[in-house]
């Protein structure tokens, strides 16, 4: 079979996932991801079966406006064709934040999916636990983004907002999902090079969900 131009920018759900800050050791209360085999052919079983156990956002997945915004949509009413079509991955050299300073260099338009690539590829994804030292999407950054009217924006990481100061999660998701712009989180740019791309990306549909668990692919244009 000739080579897919398809490039898979999820990471695999395994025992080894990268979590979320929810995700702390010492907070038994959120579940650490498990996905774990109860029927196994190899084991003699007639056919093998495996069960999930998650959280909404965790690995690769599509925050909806139901997230932060009360009666906000939620991910089964998202238009398909948010994440589905032409996407543009950016650079971001700037070692800390994804500022207005930098986006302003881009000339992003109306209805565009943004995915940005950062230092944070490849290496955060060796370390199973949150980790403050990622680039994020500053708050002006994603009030310029929604004023923008960008369709959808993407990031290498679990998070598109840092929890320095842990309000800034909220201000940064507000900003860009009442305003209709849905956000990937957990994308695995290292191996992509900037430029225009077709995006294939489609959450679970989990009715009324705050997000969705999704296998993100792009294809050179």
């Amino acid at each position: 079979m000739a080579k897919s131009e398809w490039i898979d920018i999820s990471i695999p759900l395994g025992k080894k996932i990268p979590v979320l800050p929810l995700g702390d050791p010492d907070n038994p209360a959120v579940p650490i991801p498990k996905v774990e085999r109860f029927f196994d052919v190899e084991k003699g079983d007639k056919a093998t079966m495996s069960r999930i156990e998650m959280i909404s956002h965790d690995g690769t997945h599509i925050d909806a406006p139901l997230h932060f915004i009360r009666g906000g949509m939620s991910i089964d009413e998202m238009p398909l064709d948010t994440t589905l079509g032409p996407a543009r991955v950016i650079e971001i050299k700037d070692n800390k934040l994804i500022t207005v300073k930098e986006l302003e260099q881009h000339n992003i338009k109306s209805g565009e999916r943004i995915l940005f690539k950062t230092k944070n590829s490849p290496g955060v994804y060796k370390e199973q636990w949150y980790t403050s030292n990622l680039v994020t999407l500053s708050p002006e950054g994603a009030k310029y983004l929604s004023e923008k009217k960008v369709r959808l924006v993407g990031i290498d990481y679990l998070s598109i907002a840092s929890n320095d100061p842990p309000e800034n999660i909220g201000i940064v998701h507000e900003a860009l999902l009442k305003n209709g712009v849905f956000i990937i989180e957990g994308l695995d740019l290292a191996g992509v090079k900037p430029g225009n791309y077709e995006l294939a990306c489609l959450p679970l549909r989990l009715e009324k969900g705050d997000a969705g668990p999704c296998r993100a692919l792009l294809r050179p244009l």
